[in-house]
């Protein structure tokens, strides 16, 4: 299945506004949310091709958020990348264990990021 539309859930509007300019200029169709809560409901909403999730943020973090949309029915097939400054071997673990099927460690370098989801399509 093409990647045609992504979610970015960060709390970082400096973040959500880069990683929404480096797809946007890929022609991706770009939806963004600032927190786990909504990014979970946005994404049950929306039916993104992929979610872009930041682990650091208030509420529910993105380790958490990226565990129930992969244990629920309506959103466990949407792929989940992990974006975050959190680099250790433990956190990549994790993260892949509640979902996620790649991690990148931010500052995210643009042609990774595209590279990743181009791998996706």
């Amino acid at each position: 299945m093409p990647v045609k539309r992504v979610l970015i859930v960060d709390d970082s509007p400096t973040e959500r506004f880069f990683l929404t300019d480096v797809l946007r200029k890929q022609g991706y169709e770009v939806i963004t949310a600032e927190s786990g809560e909504q990014g979970v409901a946005v994404a049950k909403q929306e039916k993104p091709d992929l979610i872009l999730m930041d682990v650091v943020m208030p509420g529910l973090n993105g380790f958490q958020a990226t565990r129930q949309l992969s244990r629920d029915a309506e959103t466990q097939s949407i792929p989940v990348i992990m974006c975050t400054t959190k680099g250790q071997e433990t956190d990549r673990v994790w993260g892949m264990r509640q979902g996620a099927i790649d991690y990148l460690v931010k500052p995210v370098v643009a042609e990774e990021l595209i590279a990743k989801v181009k791998a996706l399509s």
